[in-house]
């Protein structure tokens, strides 16, 4: 059976957020309608914050553990909310001044992870990416979302980031479904320079590429593109938005998916022959 979506984890921690306000608001001996009025607010908003409709502000909370005589309580409360907030990243919101911003706020990140796990079924992975490669895709990206166009940018962070494939001590377990062989991000010309890169990076020690055939046999079904750092960080990429899975039980599941992934995928001349054979079906 598939595992829920990561968005359910997401409102399932927001959700606690409103069972703790609600708990904070019963030990007060209070109404919700009371506690909206304390706070000057209409009295359906109380509901909506209890019951997780309406993430709450900073300010929210602060106003409503006022109302309850509860202030000590907003810190914790508040840091709660922020790390359910964090759980799932619009991407409009990270876009709204173009890509470079967000390509370069995953540097700190890169740049701690020893180890990497990355599953990607319908692109290269960033780190692998050419600067051909990048800029079709980004510009896709960029005239889909309707944001800023700072492209140019926006590609030199990404290959900048990229140099913990060739420096420091990071290992890293890629996986690629075949289809991201065959998909055309850009014209023949990057497709074949990118595919070509591929071959040249399969020789770096700290790579391992694998990719998953179109005739494996599907134990593991294919899913959305995901990445997983140190076992401590599972993200997971929407359209709409990234999803960060950080509780240990959810990161476990990305890491047994990514195992399964690994036993589909052909590795060394194998792999290399079907790259191959993408770069000779380009004409």
């Amino acid at each position: 059976m598939p595992t829920p979506p990561p968005s359910s984890s997401v409102q399932a921690a927001r959700k606690a957020v409103g069972d703790r306000l609600r708990e904070v608001r019963r030990d007060a001996g209070l109404t919700a309608k009371e506690v909206a009025r304390r706070a000057g607010w209409y009295p359906s908003k109380a509901s909506r914050l209890e019951n997780a409709v309406t993430p709450p502000s900073d300010a929210d909370i602060r106003a409503w553990c006022a109302a309850c005589g509860a202030d000590g309580s907003a810190a914790d409360l508040i840091a709660a909310s922020r790390s359910a907030d964090t759980m799932y990243v619009e991407w409009r919101r990270v876009q709204r001044t173009g890509l470079r911003r967000l390509q370069e706020s995953y540097v700190p990140l890169f740049e701690r992870t020893r180890a990497f796990r990355i599953y990607c079924s319908n692109v290269v992975p960033g780190v692998l990416q050419t600067h051909a490669y990048a800029t079709a895709l980004m510009s896709a990206i960029t005239d889909f979302h309707r944001i800023p166009n700072d492209v140019a940018e926006a590609v030199d962070a990404r290959l900048a980031r990229s140099h913990v494939v060739r420096e420091g001590d990071h290992r890293f377990a890629l996986l690629v479904e075949e289809t991201v062989l065959r998909h055309r991000v850009g014209d023949a010309a990057t497709m074949a320079g990118q595919l070509g890169h591929l071959l040249s990076v399969m020789a770096y020690p700290s790579v391992s590429l694998g990719v998953i055939p179109f005739s494996a046999p599907r134990r593991m079904w294919m899913i959305e593109t995901f990445s997983v750092y140190d076992d401590v960080i599972a993200q997971v990429e929407l359209l709409t938005a990234q999803v960060n899975v950080t509780a240990p039980t959810e990161v476990a599941q990305y890491v047994k998916a990514f195992g399964e992934f690994a036993e589909l995928a052909v590795y060394g001349a194998e792999a290399r022959a079907l790259i191959t054979a993408a770069v000779d079906a380009l004409g």
